[in-house]
Parts: C-alpha cells; structure tokens; sequence
C-alpha cells in the first residue's frame, strides 16, 4: 500500500506558511503540481525525493534539515 512519508504533510505546511508561501506559490516555483501536493496532504501520495529537495531548496533549508523530526 501507502509509504511511510519521509516528511508529513503538517511539517512542510508549517515550514511553507513561515515562510508566508501557499501551495500555489511552491508549486510555479518548484513545478511540482498542486494536485501533488494535494494527493501528499491527503496521503494518497508519497512525496518523492526529487521534490523534497526542490521544496527544501525553496525554503532555504537542506534536505536533513527538512527531513529532521526536530520542529523548525
């Protein structure tokens, strides 16, 4: 079934809305589709690789920073 997501949902919506950016923002700057992020907040999809280091470019952050379970 469904994989474990590196990152939850709740996590990255909180690093994105410190950062005063909404879905639509991150996806035109990242080009991961908002119907990606959606299936991800809903958990019908597991976020990729590739799209987390997009994302954690976006934030200014890197990947194990991203990927850490401490709270930003």
């Amino acid at each position: 079934m469904s994989k474990r997501n590196p990152i939850s949902y709740e996590k990255y919506s909180k690093l994105r809305d410190e950062r005063q950016l909404n879905d639509a923002k991150v996806a035109a700057s990242t080009g991961i589709s908002q119907g990606t992020l959606s299936d991800w907040k809903s958990g019908r999809y597991s976020i990729k690789l590739d799209k987390l280091l997009s994302i954690a470019k976006l934030f200014g952050i890197t990947l194990e920073e991203l990927l850490s379970e401490e709270d930003s």
